[in-house]
């Protein structure tokens, strides 16, 4: 499984969380893990470059927040990061560096890694983007399955246990979402891949391909 690893997706010197990941191998394990980190983490940040604005919610002093933006705690905000008119944070998220949160854009319990945009009435949950990882609007992570069971990870034919009911999607760095897809609880995308617009996607896309549709997963080519 060593594509489902978090060495394997991400570039780890690219998000202020680095430290979340130290000891454990599966990117779904850090989850419940992001309130705590961010309340420890915060108190560290320095007060010459973040802001405490709320309780447990720092903003870097470069960040750039619209009025209408709703932030609840805990939460940091990365330096040069944008949150847009009407983005909704709903606590334990982490938003990197340069990062944009954009129009009506929903978080909970996510680490946005360094560059990530969410730009335009996203949903995303309990789940961990890579860095510059881009999703298209309209797109969502689906993190509670219809059944309310516990989530597992489809892998080569495979049903990972998570032991958890809500997990979202797990992005590597530099992947591309299109407009109006699905990412359906416990997906897991490789690195640089591209997911066409309108796609319901589950279980693992492996890096460096184009996900079209359901079975119909082609390799990039090299230029």
């Amino acid at each position: 499984m060593e594509e489902l690893r978090i060495t394997s997706l991400f570039d780890l010197n690219e998000t202020i969380a680095k430290e979340i990941f130290t000891d454990i191998t599966y990117p779904w394990d850090v989850l419940p893990k992001i309130s705590a980190f961010i309340t420890e983490l915060g108190k560290t940040l320095p007060a010459n470059e973040y802001d405490v604005a709320g309780e447990n919610v720092w903003i870097a002093k470069s960040a750039k927040v619209a009025p209408s933006a709703s932030i609840t705690g805990p939460a940091i905000i990365g330096k040069d990061a944008e949150i847009r008119h009407c983005a909704f944070i709903r606590g334990n998220a982490i938003v990197g560096e340069g990062a944009v949160v954009g129009n009506s854009t929903e978080l909970k319990n996510v680490i946005l890694f360094n560059k990530v945009q969410v730009p335009h009435y996203n949903y995303v949950g309990d789940s961990i983007l890579g860095y510059k990882a881009h999703m298209g609007a309209g797109s969502i992570t689906s993190n509670v399955k219809s059944d309310k069971t516990l989530v597992t990870i489809r892998y080569n034919g495979e049903k990972i246990e998570t032991g958890l009911k809500k997990v979202g999607a797990i992005l590597g760095d530099h992947v591309e979402v299109g407009c109006g897809s699905v990412l359906n609880p416990g997906t897991v995308v490789g690195k640089d891949t591209s997911i066409y617009p309108l796609s319901s996607v589950r279980g693992f896309v492996p890096a460096n391909t184009i996900y079209k549709k359901a079975g119909e997963v082609a390799e990039k080519q090299q230029l």
